[in-house]
């Protein structure tokens, strides 16, 4: 079977070249550089066309760096997720998008979480097919319940704010215990993420709303893009190298 490389397949380099090196170039793919180049540079290029603040350009660099070493297994992915969710947790409470700053806080708490349990475990694992109707089926519940609660409080697009504020969360426990289905999730919660940011930099350009900065929105569009992406690379990566899971039978 095939494994993802991760930390523990690489403390030979690390001894000769140290820890962040292994972490930040060992083992790359031609692929996974040019298309991580390309993402970060749409970044650059979105923050050239409609400049935004320090945050947005900075939420677009480390929200790419975050998930795309995390594709490829590396505790570092849990250092840009610090910075990245700071920056967008700023954006988001500036356009009221209530749910995305509630998850964005999470998130942060997350990380040094995220990096012990990567730590004590280097495997890659999955759920069966029947477990996988579970999750998805907790995830349109929670997503329900959290449109209802986002509407309630007059949040902006609170169906498509729900996908962030609930959705997410789900993946990003599993992202910790190395469940492959986390991608699986973060697929949908991106593919929302660029339709709902998308649709606040239409309302922006239009003057319809008044909420937070054409430049950031559109920095967000773009992030979201590159992030949805590596989601669907990293799913196929990480299918590779996944255990899966069975319940024990007594």
């Amino acid at each position: 079977m095939k494994k993802l490389q991760t930390d523990s397949g690489e403390v030979e380099g690390e001894q000769r070249r140290g820890w962040w090196y292994t972490q930040l170039f060992g083992a790359w793919k031609p692929f996974e550089i040019c298309y991580t180049i390309a993402l970060v540079l749409l970044q650059i290029l979105a923050y050239l066309w409609i400049p935004s603040s320090i945050m947005g350009i900075a939420s677009g660099i480390f929200g790419v760096l975050c998930l795309v070493y995390g594709m490829k297994g590396r505790n570092v992915t849990f250092v840009f997720g610090v910075l990245q969710y700071i920056a967008m947790g700023y954006i988001a409470i500036t356009t009221h998008a209530y749910g995305s700053f509630a998850i964005d806080v999470l998130y942060v708490i997350s990380q040094p979480i995220g990096w012990y349990f990567w730590i004590i475990n280097h495997k890659i694992r999955a759920f069966t097919p029947q477990m996988r109707w579970v999750i998805i089926a907790i995830s349109v519940i929670s997503w329900l319940v959290g449109g209802i609660f986002l509407a309630h409080v007059n949040g902006q697009l609170p169906y498509l704010d729900s996908v962030n504020f609930v959705v997410s969360f789900i993946a990003q426990v599993l992202f910790i215990f190395r469940f492959q289905e986390n991608w699986m999730l973060w697929i949908v919660v991106n593919g929302a993420g660029l339709i709902y940011w998308a649709i606040l930099a239409y309302w922006t350009f239009n003057g319809q709303s008044g909420l937070g900065s054409l430049g950031n929105n559109v920095s967000q569009v773009a992030l979201q893009f590159a992030l949805l992406f590596n989601a669907i690379y990293a799913y196929r990566q990480w299918a590779n190298g996944a255990e899966v899971v069975r319940p024990r039978v007594k």
